[in-house]
């Protein structure tokens, strides 16, 4: 612990066509619509295998999330809050493998802001490790949760202690910029990316997709900012029924120039996750020989996962309150 504290001394810690959106919550929304599109990246010899199973990985891509409230040490795995560390601590991380971060900053400090880098580089190991032993349930449950892992590293404000705007009073900013806008406007985004590509450094990547959300950060707040002082309250916020609940939403109008002002900001995020997903499933299967999935068949569920499920619902009403939360208002 006393590494913890002496580093916790340095931090400054003030500071082709897709579904139309549902109503619901890089939310339920944009989760499943990256994991989805990643299957027609993938080379024809997975293809066959993935498509077949699209609509496992399109619904259960929110899988995670639910683990949030339910899991010990799930939250961690989404986000990485790099702005709580000193520029030299921040340069040196993405060069630090997982035992060696450890030893230096003490896995308390590193689980306390977040672990997402590492988290996807593990998920990719065990996606190759799945491939090898030719298992299907893994194989597909932990596609799912990468492309999940994936897309968060993406989000700008998964890379901050700001997560939601609570430092800054734009709570709500969260849900605002990763379920709002792309249930609004993704219809129109550009999200082909072409033939999935082999990746030969997985750690650099995973760095490279968060440092490249968090330079994004600064336009998602300063714009917001600007906008609401504008912006007269009745203008902003509407009262909407989700789900049969009533909710306070952002108006169509103020999302409207918020997108527009982000310049095209969430489609390429959008865009980089589902690269991101399809290159590492690809990669996963080269690097685990190859394996043949012409006879791997379609995925069904069984009764002992319906099990795990409905326990892992139960949690979550018992952890809600205990775990930090990014898009209430």
């Amino acid at each position: 612990m006393t590494k913890l504290f002496s580093l916790i001394f340095l931090f400054n810690l003030t500071t082709f066509t897709h579904p139309k959106p549902k109503a619901l919550t890089w939310g339920f929304y944009a989760h499943s619509l990256i994991n989805r599109l990643a299957v027609y990246s993938l080379p024809s010899e997975m293809l066959g295998f993935y498509k077949k199973n699209i609509d496992y990985l399109a619904d259960n891509a929110v899988n995670p999330d639910k683990r949030r409230y339910a899991v010990k040490d799930e939250a961690p795995k989404h986000y990485i809050d790099l702005d709580v560390y000193p520029d030299s601590v921040k340069k040196k991380l993405p060069t630090l493998f997982w035992n060696q971060a450890v030893e230096l900053y003490s896995e308390d400090t590193l689980m306390t802001y977040g672990i997402v880098p590492w988290h996807i580089q593990k998920m990719k190991f065990q996606l190759t490790q799945a491939f090898v032993k030719k298992d299907l349930k893994q194989i597909l449950r932990i596609s799912a949760d990468l492309g999940h892992y994936i897309g968060d590293a993406n989000v700008p404000l998964h890379t901050t202690q700001n997560y939601n705007g609570q430092l800054t009073n734009q709570i709500g900013i969260h849900g605002f910029w990763e379920s709002r806008l792309p249930e609004l406007f993704s219809q129109n985004y550009y999200l082909f990316i072409g033939k999935a590509e082999y990746e030969a450094n997985v750690a650099r990547r995973s760095w490279n997709a968060v440092l490249n959300a968090h330079v994004a950060l600064d336009s998602v707040l300063l714009f917001e900012k600007k906008l609401s002082l504008k912006v007269a309250e009745d203008k902003k916020f509407t009262i909407e029924e989700r789900n049969g609940i009533t909710i306070r939403n952002y108006t169509r109008s103020f999302s409207k120039d918020f997108h527009e002002m982000l310049d095209n900001q969430v489609e390429r995020q959008m865009k980089a996750s589902i690269k991101m997903t399809s290159d590492l499933w690809f990669t996963a299967w080269i690097d685990a020989g190859q394996p043949n999935l012409d006879g791997f068949v379609k995925a069904v569920a069984e009764k002992e996962e319906e099990l795990e499920e409905k326990e892992i619902m139960k949690s979550w009403l018992q952890r809600l309150l205990d775990v930090r939360k990014e898009s209430d208002f």
